[in-house]
């Protein structure tokens, strides 16, 4: 996945449009609208409840430390989402293995897990093991591009095949209760639109909502998302619509409700750059201002990251400190030198000493301000 936009359009805060309060998925609330997509190799349960954390990496003398009683709600994030998981592996592994996949604790309510796959017995067996685990949701990915799922005939794949998608909502839907949604893409290419069919459809076979990621498989992450589809889709239908695609910022979020009537919002890239962005969204939604972090509160972020990976005993924890250096120094004055000592490092404690290092001599900090339109995150 893309840590960078293309060529990224600043919006700005449109007239009386916020983000809704609340959205009904089924019988679950989501409050509020905001919804934290699944993304491969990064949503596992460490980063979820880093994001429901992630308005306590503060400063501002309101916020203390990490709590683990907070909720969703007051994180600013309503939703969150597990990594895509195999239908064909959740049904074939042992039962101890499938709770590494399948891992959450009761702080992480409402949480949705997400499945791809293309047999509909298999999926809707999958369904029933996720709900037998204790998930508010189960999600359907019709939108991963990556080659190795798709030549699977998995996520973007099956967007060339309508009636085994058709097939595959009614085997899930008939085998579960809990609310269930599908996250999915425009089509295959600009020569294969599917999303209003594919949405109908969805409504249609008993689904309680869609999100759609605005692009193409074709285009994978590059490009503009092409909000007028979202539009589209909320026109036509009635269950509720979750818009995703170059949300970076609290006024595209707003942008994104203006422009297309939708009744969520999806965030992906933008969070690991930018953890703070779903309380920013609730901060904007009440008074047209958000917190801009400063650098100290930047280094709290990191540092309690790397910490909960270690804590939680991750096997892989120095390749995740990696992988997340280049989103969470981003915007960090002299980042590159911070991720170069946590590349070099050869195990979790050499890490975070570099942090610790790093910001003891501190870079220049970004100063805390309350901004309508802060530049600090124009490149996130």
């Amino acid at each position: 996945m893309k840590k960078h936009w293309d060529n990224p359009i600043e919006h700005v805060m449109p007239a009386h449009i916020r983000v809704p309060a609340s959205v009904r998925i089924g019988n679950v609330t989501i409050a509020p609208a905001t919804v934290l997509a699944p993304m491969a190799g990064v949503t596992d349960t460490v980063f979820r409840r880093f994001i429901r954390n992630a308005s306590v990496f503060s400063s501002n003398p309101e916020h203390g430390s990490v709590d683990d009683s907070i909720t969703n709600q007051q994180s600013g994030c309503g939703l969150i989402m597990t990594e895509f998981t195999s239908a064909d592996g959740l049904s074939k592994m042992r039962e101890s293995k499938r709770r590494r996949y399948l891992t959450f604790y009761d702080d992480e309510h409402p949480i949705a897990a997400q499945l791809f796959g293309s047999n509909p017995e298999t999926l809707a067996e999958a369904a029933r093991i996720v709900e037998d685990t204790g998930f508010d949701l189960v999600d359907l990915n019709l939108g991963c591009p990556a080659k190795r799922v798709v030549s699977c005939n998995g996520g973007s794949g099956l967007l060339r095949d309508l009636p085994l998608i058709g097939t595959i909502f009614r085997a899930v839907r008939a085998a579960v209760r809990i609310p269930f949604t599908v996250k999915f893409r425009l089509g295959w290419n600009d020569n294969h639109i599917v999303c209003v069919p594919l949405a109908r459809l969805a409504e249609d076979s008993g689904l309680n909502a869609v999100a759609l990621h605005a692009r193409t498989r074709e285009q994978g992450y590059a490009g503009q998302a092409r909000w007028e589809h979202i539009a589209e889709v909320k026109a036509a239908v009635r269950i509720p619509v979750i818009g995703n695609g170059d949300v970076r910022t609290p006024e595209d979020a707003c942008a994104l409700i203006a422009r297309t009537g939708c009744d969520a919002v999806m965030i992906g890239r933008a969070a690991p750059a930018n953890p703070w962005i779903f309380r920013q969204i609730v901060q904007y939604t009440a008074t047209g201002r958000y917190d801009v972090p400063t650098g100290q509160d930047r280094y709290r972020m990191i540092r309690t990251y790397f910490e909960m990976l270690v804590e939680e005993a991750n096997p892989e924890a120095s390749g995740k400190m990696k992988q997340f250096a280049s989103w969470f120094t981003h915007g960090v004055p002299g980042g590159s030198a911070l991720r170069k000592s946590i590349y070099e490092s050869r195990t979790p404690a050499a890490i975070l000493d570099a942090v610790d290092r790093f910001f003891s001599g501190e870079a220049p900090a970004v100063q805390a301000d309350s901004k309508s339109v802060p530049e600090t995150f124009a490149t996130l």
